[in-house]
C-alpha cells in the first residue's frame, strides 16, 4: 500500500509517496527542482519527456 503526502520544505509542498513494501519514500522530481531553482512556473520542467 502508498500512502501520499506533501512535505514542507522552504515554504513550498513536495509530493511524496510511501511504499511499505519497498519502504521507501518517492519524492515528485518536479517540486524538487521547483525548490531549489526557487522558480514559480514549473510547466518547462513537466513538458519534459524523459525515457529510461
Amino acid at each position: 500500500m502508498e500512502n501520499q503526502a506533501s512535505k514542507p520544505f522552504k515554504r513550498r509542498a513536495i509530493r511524496t509517496v510511501w511504499n511499505e513494501q519497498e519502504e521507501e519514500w518517492y519524492f515528485s522530481v518536479v517540486d524538487v527542482v521547483g525548490v531549489l531553482t526557487e522558480s514559480e512556473n514549473l510547466y518547462p520542467y513537466q513538458s519534459v519527456s524523459v525515457i529510461f
